[in-house]
């Protein structure tokens, strides 16, 4: 409650962000529903390397199918598909992306409409 008793500029980031966050849930539970699992994972790979610098991802196919909401199983085949065409290589919990441009190509429409909603509410300088 303080945060919002302050000045307005703060107010708004925090509104902005809530509405980018909703965006990313809905648009995600959308993806789950209509999307295949290999295009699943493109986009949690995308939106994980979004958020980190390098190409190099550590996780289990266990944190990942419970991230997803599917069976590792699942997962293990998605990744296998995603490996065997050159986009990374995943090794004892250990993911490297080699074709970021290849794992874009492949995504879902997902990927783009939360990142460019994310780019429109929360740019790198603060919206006036």
């Amino acid at each position: 409650m303080e945060e919002f008793n302050r000045p307005a500029a703060t107010m708004r980031l925090c509104l902005r962000y809530t509405q980018a966050l909703i965006t990313q849930m809905a648009q995600t539970a959308v993806c789950n529903r209509h999307h295949s699992l290999d295009q699943q994972l493109c986009r949690w790979l995308l939106v994980s390397l979004d958020r980190l610098q390098g190409n190099e991802l550590v996780m289990t196919q266990e944190l990942i199918a419970d991230m997803l909401g599917v069976r590792r199983e699942g997962v293990t085949e998605a990744a296998g598909r995603i490996q065997q065409d050159g986009l990374i290589r995943y090794a004892r919990g250990h993911i490297t992306v080699l074709d970021r441009r290849g794992l874009e190509q492949r995504v879902c429409e997902c990927y783009s409409v939360v990142k460019k909603e994310y780019l429109r509410l929360l740019p790198d300088r603060p919206a006036e």
